[in-house]
């Protein structure tokens, strides 16, 4: 394998960054042009904004994905240029059908899948759940921890927490007058 490689999976990484972007800037920007805060120029334009500047100042999703998931003995850059192809392929098709889908999930799905082939099918290559000293506290790792847990995990608590919430709303403005409530939670004209 020559610089050629190089040289494809960095354009094969930013097409995967640019249809990432498109395939999130929809659900980013959904609910504050269906409520008509903002016109879906401004939206785009702040998402554009925003999602460059975490992709500039976050390292923690990178993180999780370039490290502890995989047997990095299998990694190599052709490896990686799979992997990207298969999470833009998994953007692609979901974005076509409209399902909702997370392309970090879909990275480390290529990742996964893309060592596990260049493994030769051993199972051995994907880090399922290993415990591992850091900063001496004893951390879990894997994909069990970082990838599946959360997954489940994350809705249940947004569910739990947005139902407290509600509640407490209900709860505080259950004799409110509508105009009352509007005065202070709907968005004015100018």
């Amino acid at each position: 394998m020559g610089l050629w490689i190089i040289f494809f999976v960095i354009f094969v990484a930013l097409a995967f960054e640019y249809i990432n972007g498109f395939h999130d800037t929809a659900n980013s920007i959904a609910t504050v042009v269906g409520t008509k805060v903002l016109t879906p120029r401004q939206a785009i334009a702040l998402a554009a904004v925003t999602n460059l500047i975490g992709a500039l100042a976050g390292h923690a999703v990178p993180k999780t994905v370039s490290s502890g998931l995989v047997d990095s003995s299998f990694v190599s850059p052709l490896v990686i240029a799979c992997a990207l192809l298969g999470g833009i392929a998994w953007n692609l098709i979901t974005w076509w059908f409209g399902l909702p889908s997370s392309s970090t999930h879909a990275l480390v799905g290529g990742i996964c899948g893309a060592t596990f082939a260049s493994a030769h099918h051993n199972p051995k290559a994907i880090i399922w759940s290993v415990e591992k000293m850091k900063d001496g506290k004893v951390v879990m790792e894997g994909v069990l921890h970082k990838v599946v847990m959360p997954m489940i995990s994350s809705p249940v608590i947004g569910f739990v927490g947005g139902f407290v919430v509600m509640g407490l709303f209900y709860l505080l403005l259950r004799n409110a007058r509508p105009r009352f409530v509007n005065r202070f939670l709907a968005r004015r004209r100018l």
